[in-house]
C-alpha cells in the first residue's frame, strides 16, 4: 500500500527533555520532504505544535482533529491546511485513523498511550492493515516493550503481537519501515478451542 499520510500521536507538552521538540521537528520535516500530508491532534502545542510547524514550514500538507472541548485547552493550529472540529474524543480517534495510511507514536501522555492502544487493538481485531510505528526518542518507549513482553510471557499476548509496531530511534528508518507494510497482522484473539466439551 503506498503511503499519502501519517496518524501522529504526540503529546500537547514539550516533555522535559529538548530532544523531544527536536525529533519531533525532525519528523514533520521529513514527513514534507516526502510529501506524506500529516494527520494529527489539531493542537498548537507541544510536540504536536513543533511536528505541524515543521510540516509547514517545509511546505508540506498537515490536517488536524481537535474536540471542541478541547480547542481552548489544546490551542487549536490556525494555519492548517484542515481543521475538523469533533463533538468527542472518539470522533476524533475515528477521523484520524480514517485520513491515515500509517501510525507513529511520539513521546506523550495518557492522550498518546491511549490513542496507540487503540489503534493496535483494532489491528489485532483486523479492522485495520494500517503499519504502526514508535519513534523511540531516548528511549521513551523502553519500558512500554518491557510491558509488552511480560504480557506475552504471561499469556495475555499472543506472542506474534509482541511487538506490533515497528521501533526506531531514526525518523528515515521508521518511516522506511512503515513503507514497506503493515507491522502486525490480524489472528484468533480468543481462546482457542477444543473438541472438550
Amino acid at each position: 500500500m503506498e503511503l499519502r499520510s501519517v496518524c501522529v500521536f504526540c503529546g500537547s507538552r514539550p516533555g522535559a527533555r529538548p530532544e523531544f521538540l527536536a525529533m519531533a521537528t525532525a519528523l514533520g520535516t521529513e514527513l514534507a520532504r516526502r510529501k506524506l500530508t500529516l494527520v494529527y491532534g489539531g493542537a498548537s502545542v507541544g510536540i504536536m505544535g513543533a511536528v505541524a510547524n515543521a510540516v509547514l514550514s517545509e511546505g508540506g500538507r498537515a490536517v488536524g482533529v481537535l474536540p471542541v472541548s478541547l480547542q481552548q485547552r489544546e490551542i487549536g493550529h490556525t494555519g492548517l491546511h484542515e481543521l475538523h472540529l469533533v463533538n468527542s474524543m472518539h470522533d476524533r480517534k475515528a477521523l484520524m485513523a480514517k485520513r491515515a495510511d500509517a501510525f507513529i507514536a511520539l513521546p506523550g501522555g495518557f492522550g498518546t498511550f491511549e490513542e496507540l492502544f487503540e489503534i493496535i487493538t483494532w489491528g489485532q481485531l483486523g479492522l485495520h492493515t494500517k503499519p504502526i510505528g514508535l519513534l523511540d526518542v531516548g528511549g521513551y518507549f523502553q519500558p512500554l516493550l518491557t510491558m509488552l513482553r511480560r504480557g506475552v510471557e504471561d499469556g495475555f499476548i499472543p506472542p506474534e503481537h509482541a511487538q506490533p509496531f515497528a521501533v526506531s530511534p531514526s525518523v528515515g528508518e521508521l518511516l522506511d519501515r512503515l513503507q514497506a507494510g503493515p507491522t502486525m497482522q490480524a489472528t484468533e484473539k480468543w481462546l482457542r478451542r477444543t473438541d472438550e466439551t
